[in-house]
Parts: C-alpha cells; structure tokens; sequence
C-alpha cells in the first residue's frame, strides 16, 4: 500500500523554506516527505494523525515531523466554514543539513538528539509552545541571516524542553530509548530486536541483565511506566500498524510478523489499542500516489474528491506565502 508521497518546495541551496498559510484548507491526504517538517496551527481545531497516532487538537497544535513519517491535519468543517481565520505555519528542512561537521560539534548534542526523537512526531506544549510560535511567525518574514540565527534558536528551544510528547509508537518508529541506565538500554534494544517472537518473555530479558523476573519487572515500570507486557504489546500493535500501510499483507500475514500467534488475540488487542479492527484501520489510508508543491497554484499535486468525482480547487480559495532562506 502507498502513501501519498509529497514534493517538497525545498531546493537544494536552501537551509530551509516557511510555508505562510491563511484560511487555506486542510483537504490534502494523508502523506509524507524526505524532509522534516515543523508545523504549526493558530486558531483551528481538529483530527492529528502522525504515524500511527490519532488526536484531537484545538486551537493551537505544533508538531516536529521526521523524515518520511506519515502525517495529516483535518480541520473541523463547521469551523472552516464559519469564516473563522486561522493560519498554518510550516517549516520544511532537509536531513543532509545536520550531516556538515558543524553539527557534529559538542553544542549541537541536544539538536541531534531531537532530530533522532522527531522519528516518533514530538508535540511542543506550555511555554515552549508560545515561545516557538513567536520565533516561527517572525520566521515568515525575511530578514536576511537573521532568519538562519533564529532558525538555530527555535531548534535549540525544542531541543531543551521537556514541554514535549511524543506521538507515534515506538514500534511504529523505533527510537533509541533515553536513558542513563544501561541495564534498560540493553533491555529495550533485546525487546526491539526480539518483539517478532511470540514465545519473548519477561524472563528473557531480565536473565539477560541479570535480573529476576520480579526485580526486573519492577525496575522496567519504574524506568519506562509500564508494565513490560504493556510494552512489548505497544510495539507490536505499532510495527502492525505500519506494516498495514507499507505492505498489502494479509492480515494474518501481518500479525504473524509481529509476534501474534493467536488472530483471535491479535483482533482482539488491536481493536483495544486502536479502537478499530486492523482491515478498518488500513481503509483510512487508501489514497495512494504523489503530489508536487511547486506545480500546482494550490499547495499540492492533488484535486479533493466530492460526491466520489475529483474536482480542482478554486486558487483564489488558498492564501499561501512561501520563502526559501
């Protein structure tokens, strides 16, 4: 199964592009990009999805993207239609900018870090999220360097802040774990490894940090705050989940690669996790194909679909500035 796969504006000599957008729909599919992506919504509410993570937000939503991880904002029809404005700032940068031996240096520890973590989706709250959204509605003007140096302070903000949750699972986008702990590190990249095996126990992995079962149990939950089962079982349900939208697998097929020996139970466990069966699940994500911002008089190579036909939008419905720095 495929994804819509969006065409970025961002050129090979940019550091970055801001995409300025006001009262401009939020009809696109559901896709993704090579990029990162910060986005930013004011004065909106609605349906988040992010890997396989679906929220509501209101208000106010601001979310750092990873390379290639599935995305999609849908706002509230009736508050579309009421003539409310609200605005959507994005932020679109390349991977190969953190690979120069700037990067490398000691200061950018934390930004690294943060660029590893967005693999999950990240949503900033409290008062990082004020902050942030100050720095990125100056962003949309520009002011020469300036815009770079503010660029850097807004990835260093994120970077320190614990205002901050992530969103997809971590068997959807496995990450490394942070932790100081190396007994917990060792545990969590054996069960990321070994999740596949439906016969993985607990006693496996605290025999391997030389832990009985009952201490282990224990020391897991108070590190990670849940239950080692609760854990391998998160994992599995996200691997599922992308494996339903990167494969067209059976289902069967699917649960078997991911540690479920009983469909029954696998049913079961994904309806309770993901509020759905896992067919249900894949049919939200039936839009495949490509999309490019930069042919299009509206933000992307697609037309919506009304009344099961395709019709192009209207350009003078979409407001969108967009600046390369």
């Amino acid at each position: 199964m495929n994804i819509y796969r969006e065409i970025t504006p961002l050129k090979t000599p940019d550091v970055f592009v801001v995409l300025d957008s006001v009262c401009n729909g939020f009809d696109y599919p559901i896709h993704n990009h090579p990029e990162f992506e910060l986005n930013l919504i004011a004065g909106m509410s609605g349906t988040r999805i992010v890997g396989d993570s679906t929220e509501r937000y209101a208000d106010y939503d601001l979310v750092l993207l990873g390379p290639y991880l599935y995305h999609k904002w849908d706002g509230d029809a009736q508050l579309q239609q009421s003539g409310q404005p609200y605005r959507v700032i994005t932020i679109q940068f390349a991977m190969e900018l953190f690979s120069g031996q700037l990067f490398q240096k000691e200061r950018f520890i934390k930004i690294r870090q943060l660029m590893r973590d967005s693999s999950r989706g990240i949503k900033f709250h409290g008062k990082t999220f004020e902050e942030a959204m100050r720095i990125m509605i100056g962003l949309t003007e520009d002011k020469g360097f300036a815009n770079i140096i503010e660029f850097l302070q807004l990835l260093d903000l994120l970077s320190q802040t614990s205002d901050a949750t992530f969103l997809a699972t971590e068997g959807f986008s496995p990450q490394a774990l942070r932790s100081d702990s190396n007994r917990i590190q060792v545990a969590y990249g054996y069960i990321l490894k070994h999740f596949d095996n439906p016969d993985l126990k607990i006693g496996d992995v605290a025999t391997l940090v030389n832990m009985s079962d009952s201490a282990f149990s224990h020391f897991f939950q108070k590190l990670t705050f849940r239950s080692f089962t609760d854990f391998l079982i998160d994992i599995r349900i996200g691997h599922t989940c992308k494996l339903l939208l990167d494969t067209d697998e059976t289902v069967n097929q699917i649960a078997s690669k991911s540690g479920f020996n009983n469909l029954a139970n696998f049913n079961r466990l994904f309806k309770k996790y993901r509020s759905c069966t896992p067919v249900e699940y894949r049919r939200r994500y039936l839009e495949k194909g490509e999309f490019d911002w930069t042919h299009q008089v509206t933000p992307w190579q697609f037309m919506p679909q009304k009344n099961g036909t395709k019709e192009a939008i209207k350009p003078s419905s979409y407001a969108t500035r967009l600046v390369h720095f």
